[in-house]
């Protein structure tokens, strides 16, 4: 029943950013509205009016504070990678209206210090951030994004520590 529930609602169209410090290490933040610890790196939503590479400086923006002229264009993904909602979720997440999300990763390189991070914003999504390589990020995905993470670290590992 789920699947033909989920089957006729769209993805939600998002981006995703992978911001990676000097040593190749990865931006991983702990969702602050999660009752267990789930670290996950910046995304959200691409706005109406918006190309996908504006959405991810200004998600990147709206959850870190890192502003553009912080951050060095490194690759982009090829094509666009989906996940589906949890039943738990589904229904429950953006007002009902999407299965999951069809998301265009970003990697970009961080050219500041870690001061000038600030993850209490006008809207914090995060409550906790840190470094870390790319196979603890895969691991530290909840389960129904691990395979997103997955194809996004195997596509930008060359450019990683």
């Amino acid at each position: 029943m789920r699947a033909l529930d989920s089957a006729a609602l769209p993805y939600r169209p998002c981006v995703g950013v992978m911001l990676m410090n000097r040593a190749g290490l990865i931006f991983a933040g702990r969702r602050i509205d999660s009752p267990v610890p789930a670290w996950q790196m910046p995304q959200g939503g691409i706005d109406a009016d918006e190309k996908p590479r504006e959405a991810a400086l200004r998600e990147l923006w709206e959850e870190t504070g890192v502003t553009e002229d912080l951050v060095e264009f490194v690759a982009k993904s090829r094509g666009w990678v989906t996940y589906d909602l949890p039943d738990e979720l589904l229904g429950r997440v953006w007002k009902g209206k999407y299965r999951g999300q069809r998301q265009k990763w970003f990697l970009f390189r961080y050219l500041g210090e870690d001061g000038q991070i600030h993850i209490a914003t006008e809207h914090p999504e995060f409550e906790a951030w840190r470094w870390i390589g790319a196979a603890e990020m895969v691991a530290a995905i909840v389960p129904f994004k691990r395979a997103v993470y997955e194809a996004v670290v195997a596509e930008f590992a060359p450019h990683l520590a």
